[in-house]
C-alpha cells in the first residue's frame, strides 16, 4: 500500500461552505498512531453538540431559511480566523517579544475561533440572560471550562496548522484559549504575553473574526440584503504596530461599512419584532421550563450540559400538553403556542432612539420606568390592559474611541506615518454609539392608537435622545 504522508493532499481536508466557498481543516497523516487535528476537535461530542443549537434563536420562526447551526458559524470563524493569522503574524513577530512560530499562532486563532461558541446552551444568548445569569455566569464561562476540561487533552496533543508543523518544543495551551474567547473587561491581562493580549481585539474587537463571519452568514441564511462587508480589504489593511491591532486607513471606508451593515442586521433580523415578541413569550415559560428540564448549575454539571440543545430542549416540551401534571401542562399549552407560531404578544408602537454621544447628565429612561409611566397615564377603562415594554438596545460602535481598553483599534495614516486611536472617529460620525429599539407590545390591536399616543408623550417628555430612522 501507498504511503500518503508524501502527498500534498494528505493532512488537509475541505469543507463546502455558501460564505467560504471552501473551508479547509487538518486531518490525520496516517491511519496508524494517529494524531490529533482539526477533525478530532470537530468530531467531538462538544462540537458536533452546537449542531442542534441554532444560531439565531427565535428568528428561526421569523425567517424560515434561518436554521443554520452555531456549528455552521464556528466552522466560518475558525477560517476567517486563518486568513488574519496569515496576513497578520509578521507584523506580530515584528513588534512582540517572544511570539512562536507562524503554525503554532495560526493554530491557536484557528482553535479560539472554532471553539469560541462551544459554551452555547438552547436559545443561544437568550439562554443567558434567562437561566446562566442566575449562576452570575454566560456561554463563555462554560466554554472556558470545556475548552480547558473536556476539550484539552485534545488542544494539548495537536501539533500542526495548515500552514505547517509547530516548532520544537511547541505545544497549544487551552488556557490561552480560553483567555481569548472571555470577553471580560476585568480580566487580568498582565499575566500573559504580550503577544497573546495583542490577539485579543481579534476575538472581542469592532471588527473580529466572530461578527465578520455572522454579518455575512446570518444575512445570507436569512436572505436579508445588507451593504457589502468587503472581508478581503479589512484583513489586507489590517496589521500590528507597537500599538496593537491596526487599521490602514485605506481600511477605513471598509470598517465603517461594515459597522453599518451589522447594524443593520441588527435592526432588521436580531430584533425583528416578530423575533422579540417571541422572547417576549418565551420569557413567560422559560425559568419554570428550565426548572423541569434542568435543575442544575451548569458548569457543576456539564456531564449534563452537553445533552442539552434547543432539539433535546423542543422534543421534551412538545410531550408536555398531555401532561398529568398540571403544571407542565400549562407550560405544554404556551410551547405548543411558540411551536406553531401563535404568537402572543402583537406590536402596538415602535420607535428607535438613538444616542450619538452621550451627553454628561442625560440619559435614555429605561424599560421599567417607560412601563410604570405609560401605565400611570393609561385612562381608568384601560388601567387592567396587558402590555409589556421592550428596549432592545445595540451599540454599533464604541462610545469613545479613544478608550476601548482590549479592545481599542488604531489608525495608520499613511501620508504622516502616524498611528493613532482619534483618527477613528471620522469613521463613525454618522454612526450612532446606541441604538435603542423601543417597542410596547399587547395581545391585541384594540388599543394601539391610544396607547401610541400615550408613550409618544411619555417619550417625548423623559428621553433625551434623538429619534432617527436609523
Amino acid at each position: 500500500m501507498e504511503k500518503r504522508g508524501n502527498s500534498q493532499y494528505d493532512g488537509i481536508a475541505l469543507i463546502a461552505d455558501p460564505i467560504h466557498g471552501y473551508i479547509s481543516f487538518t486531518v490525520p497523516y496516517h491511519e496508524v498512531n494517529r494524531e490529533a487535528t482539526e477533525k478530532d476537535l470537530i468530531d467531538s461530542l462538544w462540537m458536533q453538540r452546537s449542531r442542534q443549537i441554532y444560531q439565531l434563536q427565535s428568528a428561526i420562526w421569523v425567517y424560515p431559511s434561518a436554521e443554520h447551526s452555531r456549528f455552521q458559524h464556528m466552522l466560518g470563524t475558525m477560517h476567517v480566523a486563518g486568513r488574519f493569522a496569515r496576513q497578520l503574524y509578521t507584523s506580530l513577530k515584528a513588534t512582540t517579544g517572544g511570539c512562536p512560530s507562524f503554525p503554532y499562532i495560526e493554530e491557536l486563532l484557528r482553535v479560539t475561533a472554532l471553539l469560541h461558541d462551544i459554551g452555547h446552551g438552547p436559545f443561544g444568548h437568550f439562554f443567558d440572560d434567562n437561566f446562566l445569569d442566575q449562576f452570575g455566569i454566560n456561554h463563555e464561562d462554560l466554554g472556558q471550562r470545556i475548552i480547558v476540561g473536556d476539550l484539552g487533552g485534545i488542544i494539548k496533543k495537536i501539533r500542526r496548522s495548515p500552514g505547517g508543523k509547530f516548532e520544537k518544543g511547541e505545544e497549544l495551551d487551552p488556557s490561552q484559549i480560553a483567555f481569548l474567547i472571555k470577553k471580560d473587561k476585568k480580566k487580568e491581562n498582565s499575566k500573559h504575553p504580550v503577544w497573546l493580549r495583542f490577539l485579543q481585539p481579534l476575538l472581542s474587537g469592532i471588527y473580529t473574526v466572530d461578527n465578520l463571519d455572522y454579518v455575512l452568514r446570518d444575512s445570507y441564511m436569512c436572505g436579508v440584503a445588507i451593504g457589502p462587508v468587503d472581508l478581503e480589504r479589512l484583513i489586507h489593511y489590517t496589521f500590528f504596530t507597537k500599538d496593537g491591532l491596526t487599521l490602514h486607513k485605506a481600511g477605513g471606508s471598509a470598517l465603517n461599512m461594515f459597522l453599518n451593515a451589522r447594524l443593520y442586521l441588527y435592526s432588521n433580523v436580531y430584533y425583528h419584532r416578530t423575533t422579540r415578541a417571541i422572547d417576549l413569550h418565551l420569557k413567560e415559560l422559560f425559568g419554570d421550563t428550565m426548572r423541569l428540564i434542568f435543575p442544575y448549575n451548569p458548569i457543576k454539571r456539564l456531564d449534563k450540559y452537553i445533552f442539552l440543545t434547543d432539539w433535546s430542549l423542543l422534543e421534551e416540551v412538545r410531550k408536555w400538553g398531555s401532561s398529568r401534571n398540571s403544571g407542565m401542562r400549562r407550560l405544554g399549552s404556551e410551547w405548543a403556542r411558540i411551536l406553531r407560531r401563535d404568537v402572543k404578544w402583537k406590536m402596538a408602537f415602535d420607535t428607535i432612539l438613538s444616542i450619538k454621544e452621550f451627553e454628561k447628565g442625560r440619559a435614555i429612561i429605561d424599560q421599567i420606568d417607560l412601563e410604570s409611566r405609560i401605565r400611570g397615564m393609561l385612562p381608568k377603562r384601560l388601567k387592567d390592559l396587558p402590555f409589556k415594554v421592550d428596549m432592545a438596545t445595540q451599540d454599533p460602535r464604541p462610545v469613545n474611541p479613544l478608550i476601548m481598553g482590549e479592545r481599542q483599534v488604531h489608525i495608520y495614516n499613511p501620508s504622516t506615518k502616524v498611528v493613532s486611536r482619534g483618527a477613528l472617529r471620522e469613521y463613525f460620525d454618522y454612526i450612532p454609539a446606541k441604538i435603542v429599539q423601543c417597542r410596547v407590545f399587547t395581545q391585541n390591536h384594540n388599543h394601539d392608537a391610544e396607547l401610541a399616543r400615550i408613550v409618544e408623550e411619555v417619550l417625548e417628555d423623559g428621553v433625551s435622545s434623538i429619534k432617527t430612522n436609523v
